[in-house]
């Protein structure tokens, strides 16, 4: 069973799209968030003359685009990237508190985040080649992938949500049966497309093996975001071409009916109601409403 954790924000100059730093409980790693408006204010700050890793965010040509590095005085780097790159507009400092990383677990570090970002596929990198991981004793490589699993929980939190993965591994039989959600179909009659998907753990996924259109047929207005998720899920393969439709290669966990929804019509979609537990008219809405006069239930 998952066990809870803290998570301590402080919102350094008291607005919350301002710098600010996270730290999670019994956890040696500190994180700070700058725009790049605040670049200054952040290098003048100590912990980004520490030895560690950081991230560059921003966007060009409307999509996801960052950079991956590393450095044993971070701020070195981040001054010579704002003379020389243009599109990022976020720094992310990853440090030890006590400054105790040195320059082979950062190169591990580096290393293991652009395999994740580019595992996940959501955003484009400007990094060349995946570089090798360094060379660490069995203790020090395990410290490290706890050190990134930390930091992989903490990055959503602070909405950089670019590293969370959203596949999931395929759910078998049996344990299908131990699970209280009832599964969920979507049904496009004129194009026959069909999509199952389960209530689990908090999250909305839709099955492998699952129907979607073809291409997106909604607005692509820039208030609307479910059009660019349904290009990164064509994009990183997660939608599969199939002739007429896509097909979901993977299970695929969405965080909210209507996302899935969206993805699987290709189009803003009311998710509750279009939903419906599966061989029935019954709305995710009306199971939803159940649920909630029956506490204790589920």
């Amino acid at each position: 069973m998952a066990r809870g954790q803290s998570l301590e924000l402080f919102f350094i100059d008291g607005k919350p799209d301002g710098m600010l730093t996270a730290e999670v409980f019994n956890w040696t790693g500190h994180v700070l968030v700058a725009p790049r408006t605040q670049i200054a204010e952040a290098l003048a700050r100590k912990e980004t003359g520490y030895t560690g890793v950081y991230l560059l965010l921003g966007e060009v040509n409307d999509e996801p685009y960052g950079y991956v590095g590393e450095g044993e005085d971070i701020s070195d780097r981040i001054r010579m990237h704002d003379t020389k790159k243009d599109w990022w507009t976020l720094a992310v400092f990853v440090v030890a508190s006590a400054n105790t990383l040195n320059k082979a677990h950062v190169k591990y570090l580096e290393a293991r985040l652009i395999e994740e970002a580019r595992s996940v596929g959501r955003l484009k990198l400007e990094n060349g080649n995946t570089p090798s991981r360094p060379s660490l004793s069995e203790a020090a490589q395990a410290n490290m992938e706890a050190f990134l699993d930390y930091l992989l929980m903490v990055l959503p939190a602070v909405r950089i949500d670019s590293f969370l993965q959203k596949k999931r591994p395929v759910i078998v039989p049996s344990t299908l049966e131990k699970v209280a959600s009832p599964h969920f179909e979507l049904y496009l009659k004129k194009e026959n497309i069909r999509a199952k998907a389960r209530l689990l753990g908090g999250e909305f996924v839709v099955e492998a093996g699952s129907m979607a259109r073809k291409s997106w047929v909604g607005d692509r207005a820039h208030n609307t975001h479910y059009w660019r998720l349904f290009d990164d899920l064509v994009a990183s393969g997660v939608l599969e071409d199939c002739g007429t439709h896509r097909v979901f290669r993977e299970n695929y966990a969405f965080s909210s009916t209507s996302a899935a929804g969206a993805i699987v019509t290709g189009r803003s979609t009311a998710g509750p109601i279009a939903w419906k537990v599966a061989n029935s008219d019954k709305t995710y809405k009306d199971w939803e409403n159940e649920v909630l006069a029956q506490p204790g239930r589920y």
